[in-house]
């Protein structure tokens, strides 16, 4: 399996950015190809040292890096992305990789 995550920096209108990310962005999201699951933390985001800087964090499974790239790559991908200057203004770090149960 792989993931793709996506941290999001504090917004300046968190309401705002809620209707926004889940009635559009996640809805737009969701029509990745090959996308698997899609899960979002609910509440704070919490550090080791109390409440973290991130606002939301989103992980997508696949199936591999691969098929990460290839959702990427598609239309969807490509409108997914170019979704994000809509709302994530503060900031939004991607990350992805495969990943393995221990």
């Amino acid at each position: 399996m792989a993931k793709l995550i996506a941290s999001y920096q504090q917004p300046e209108d968190a309401a705002a950015f809620d209707d926004y990310y889940f009635n559009k962005h996640v809805p737009l999201a969701k029509t990745l190809p090959g996308l698997r699951s899609y899960e979002v933390t609910r509440g704070d985001v919490m550090g080791m040292a109390g409440k973290h800087a991130a606002y939301l964090v989103a992980i997508l499974e696949f199936d591999s890096m691969s098929a990460i790239q290839e959702a990427i790559a598609s239309p969807q991908g490509q409108a997914t992305a170019a979704d994000l200057a809509n709302f994530a203004g503060a900031g939004v770090d991607l990350m992805m990789g495969e990943t393995r149960l221990l």
